[in-house]
């Protein structure tokens, strides 16, 4: 095991009877077919948490902008946690507000990875705890010598913002310039964030909550969390039901592949995909062949601009074998973060969770299962926006390639299990 055992969903759940209170909420967008799904999510952790209010954003300055509203509004707590935290303009406009509320009085506590945080001096989080809030390293290397660092291959790929227990965030967006489109080679930038109001938040809490506790060696019962006032009493914000997912190699099961696995072997009409790399395994491979030969409308959306060109190259690879099966593939003109998950027309995924071997595996990730023909609809018109600035690659373009390409390509899918 990578780490202690986590606190169990229902731990917190039945220690909060109020969320009984919401079983009469009006939900939109669940159907029987839904059944399964749910159970699935639930018996891997994932509350059912109905009366939530979702808004997505789709670029970094927009989600920036309304983080620091919520952020500047906190009265008791804020637990912040990115797998990049850069010591940036981007960063540091973030890191004033948290050191303002901690003087405030406000309870502030970050967690930032080891590794992808790497570049940012301790010097930078020495000031919010001189603010008199608290930081915690995700994984922090041996001796505090930055090359020696036993977990290496194991990341906190999270990005998770509760403030007051009752506002939640997460998704791809890390707190660095280069998230918010400035100076970047690879503009546009496009990227998928999530804002819940709502018992939705639990689960984001809960998550934040037992990565805290590993990090800081910490062992608090579940029912000290509810007496400290993080799981506030809930109400009806909005009327999208969620599952909040969490997977990593804290457990044998990948749990967020094999839900999405479920999701897309059960899809009536289509499945849409956004992620920067596409590396898959048998099993999801076969998920989409079934989907492709059951008559689904799959299409696979990458960027065309690649940030690391040893994992574009694998990529390539398997978009070329699914584009043989039938699958759309299209090329975003720029960088595409986002890591969504569209099926039907009433479920998205929304998270922190690439769809490749080391997401499904390696990384820390959380992702969020969206019941609603609402943000299903609203999301899907965004896909199709995309789609206009998008190269739609055939099964000839992929033909087309150069023999040295397609080599490296070959290469680059053998060794794909290590990146």
């Amino acid at each position: 095991m990578i780490r202690k055992k986590a606190i169990s969903e229902s731990d917190i759940i039945k220690n909060i009877e109020d969320i009984k209170s919401l079983e009469h909420a009006q939900l939109d967008g669940i159907t029987s077919d839904d059944e399964e799904l749910l159970s699935l999510c639930y018996n891997y952790g994932s509350y059912p948490c109905p009366g939530n209010d979702v808004q997505i954003f789709n670029n970094g300055i927009e989600k920036l902008a309304a983080l620091k509203e919520d952020l500047l509004k906190s009265k008791k707590s804020i637990h912040i946690e990115y797998y990049i935290f850069a010591d940036d303009k981007t960063g540091r406009s973030i890191m004033d507000i948290l050191c303002q509320k901690a003087r405030e009085g406000v309870e502030v506590k970050l967690i930032y990875d080891s590794i992808g945080s790497r570049k940012a001096p301790r010097r930078f989080f020495k000031k919010l705890r001189k603010a008199g809030g608290h930081v915690a390293e995700f994984f922090p290397p041996f001796m505090h010598i930055r090359l020696i660092n036993l977990k290496l291959n194991y990341r906190n790929h999270r990005k998770i913002v509760v403030i007051d227990g009752k506002i939640g965030w997460t998704g791809g967006i890390n707190i660095r310039d280069d998230h918010m489109g400035l100076h970047n080679r690879l503009s546009p930038w496009r990227d998928t964030h999530i804002r819940i109001k709502g018992s939705g938040v639990y689960t984001l809490q809960n998550i934040f909550l037992d990565d805290w506790r590993y990090s800081k060696n910490e062992s608090l019962s579940p029912m000290s969390y509810i007496e400290k006032g993080y799981f506030p009493a809930p109400k009806l914000y909005g009327d999208a039901l969620i599952q909040v997912l969490a997977s990593g190699p804290d457990s044998q099961v990948q749990k967020i592949k094999e839900v999405y696995v479920k999701m897309i072997t059960n899809a009536k009409k289509r499945v849409y995909i956004q992620t920067p790399y596409f590396i898959p395994d048998d099993v999801f491979l076969s998920a989409i062949r079934i989907a492709v030969v059951s008559g689904i409308d799959v299409r696979i959306m990458v960027p065309r601009k690649p940030d690391k060109k040893t994992v574009y190259l694998a990529t390539l690879s398997y978009l070329k074998e699914v584009a043989d099966l039938g699958v759309k593939i299209y090329l975003y003109d720029g960088f595409l973060h986002s890591k969504t998950l569209i099926v039907d027309d009433n479920k998205v995924s929304i998270g922190t969770c690439n769809m490749d071997n080391r997401s499904f595996g390696l990384n820390f990730e959380d992702t969020v299962i969206i019941y609603s023909t609402k943000i299903n609809n609203k999301y899907r018109k965004t896909f199709k926006e995309d789609i206009k600035n998008s190269y739609e690659a055939s099964v000839e373009y992929f033909k087309k390639k150069r023999w040295l390409t397609k080599f490296l390509q070959a290469i680059m899918r053998l060794l794909s299990p290590l990146f």
